[in-house]
């Protein structure tokens, strides 16, 4: 039977801190938890949820996956705890290393996820920072697997903001050498370092491109993904932002030109007629709700992995 192996690294908190293989392993435990062809139990373990960020989809997901696995989540809202009134990162990580077995945190600065990394013993996941969405881009390259059993010859092209989705799936999609491009508005590219760490590994180099041109990043595309253009934080910057995305649409016209057997991803929650078109996000070709549901699976997998 297929057992979870121990990650070389003890935190979750970018796409990078696994390796190629890692990721295999963690994307072919999910496959098997989904059909259900394994039981892996992780009696009595439990997993602290810090999230300074409203959520559906992660929030949900790694209860369901940590029950699964037989532990227990504790819902550590800010609002209702010590974090809430200014106790430092570094008192909150020691005393929940006494605690709990891991830690799923979900927040603004990247920087705060790590230092909270530095003083827990314990493994800490990023389950979202304005930098990056690791735990996101697994259930993605998950959804691509399903559909087209490998890697080998998929492109897949992300049309938006060059926000943490596109930077997570930038870093994972470089350690599997799978062709990405992105689309952004000038001065909306992702992290000038996200995209230095992937020329890094790649082998082509010419696997990652970045372009201020939809119409041409869609062309021969398998995959098609798209997510807000403004991200959690960026309300008061909405109407602004949506002036320079004008174009950046995921609709049918951007949709005839990529592959015939292109599938459209988004991470959701979506707004309609924003960036994308209600038509297309209704289509055939959405994988939509797979993708969601593949949040699930993945995350079981991590956390497995980062507690055996």
């Amino acid at each position: 039977m297929l057992r979870p192996n121990k990650l070389s690294n003890n935190n979750f908190l970018s796409s990078l801190d696994i390796s190629t293989d890692e990721v295999f392993h963690i994307l072919e435990l999910a496959k098997n938890f989904k059909n259900k062809k394994i039981d892996i139990y992780q009696h009595n373990k439990v997993l602290g949820l810090i999230f300074d960020k409203s959520s559906t989809r992660t929030r949900v997901s790694f209860q369901v996956a940590m029950s699964r696995l037989g532990g227990t989540t504790i819902d550590l809202n800010p609002t209702t705890s010590q974090i809430g009134r200014g106790e430092s990162i570094k008192d909150t990580a020691r005393v929940l290393s006494r605690y709990c077995d891991a830690i799923a945190i979900r927040t603004f600065n990247h920087s705060d996820l790590e230092e909270y990394a530095k003083w827990s013993t314990k493994p800490v996941i990023n389950a979202l920072t304005d930098l990056e969405h690791p735990c996101q881009a697994l259930a993605d390259f998950l959804t691509i697997q399903e559909e087209f059993f490998d890697f080998k010859d998929v492109v897949l092209t992300f049309i938006g903001d060059g926000n943490n989705v596109a930077n997570s799936l930038i870093l994972c999609g470089a350690l599997l050498g799978v062709e990405v491009r992105v689309a952004c508005p000038k001065g909306y590219e992702p992290s000038s370092l996200v995209i230095k760490k992937a020329y890094q590994i790649y082998k082509n180099k010419n696997l990652l491109k970045i372009t201020n041109d939809p119409n041409t990043a869609v062309l021969g595309a398998n995959v098609l993904y798209t997510d807000v253009w403004s991200s959690m934080g960026e309300e008061n910057q909405k109407e602004e932002k949506d002036k320079f995305f004008n174009g950046f649409t995921l609709d049918n016209d951007l949709v005839s030109k990529a592959n015939k057997d292109a599938i459209i991803l988004h991470c959701l929650p979506a707004y309609r007629s924003k960036e994308i078109t209600d038509e297309v996000f209704e289509s055939k070709k959405n994988r939509i709700f797979e993708q969601a549901e593949n949040r699930l699976h993945a995350q079981q997998a991590l956390l497995s992995c980062l507690l055996s």
